[in-house]
């Protein structure tokens, strides 16, 4: 299975595409759409959204895994981020893939066994994962990244559960 995973932002919006084979993990492409500060708004958003398009297209992502947003004391950004979020989920819903939302606490608890683990940590952690040489050098890349691989750990539990919650076809 292919996820691309998102670490949604307007300024950055890291990416990471993980494919997963069995229980082997491997990273495909990871990196960070930025877009210019003086730029409008709406040509930002439609940026992300066109290059989040590209990325589920070039890669064939069978899934999208995206960061949920995370309410500081900043609101403005938030709803920023929240703008941006939108826009990625569009292009999953265009394509008809599903997207799956995680809070920064399930991804550092999926990657590095806890909810507090620190930037550094956590891109350590998806690095020794993914088998990479060094970490991301972009911090929202190895977010996008661990984002991804939190997924992956999940799918095998959201499908059982998926299949237990089916009806039973057939069955009198």
């Amino acid at each position: 299975m292919i996820v691309l995973g998102i670490d949604p932002g307007t300024a950055d919006t890291g990416y990471g595409v993980v494919e997963s084979s069995g229980s082997q993990l491997r990273a495909l492409a990871d990196g960070v759409i930025r877009t210019a500060a003086g730029e409008p708004l709406e040509a930002r958003l439609a940026l992300i959204h066109a290059r989040v398009g590209d990325l589920i297209d070039r890669h064939r992502a069978e899934a999208m895994a995206i960061e949920e947003l995370y309410f500081g004391a900043n609101v403005r950004t938030a709803f920023a981020v929240g703008q941006a979020r939108g826009v990625v989920l569009l292009a999953a819903g265009q394509r008809d893939i599903p997207a799956r939302s995680y809070t920064p606490q399930q991804v550092k608890g999926a990657v590095c066994g806890h909810g507090r683990a620190d930037k550094e940590q956590v891109a350590r952690m998806v690095s020794r994962l993914l088998g990479l040489d060094a970490p991301p050098a972009a911090d929202h890349a190895a977010d996008a990244l661990a984002v991804a691989i939190c997924d992956l750990n999940r799918a095998p539990l959201s499908q059982a559960v998926a299949l237990a919650a089916a009806p039973a076809g057939g069955r009198e």
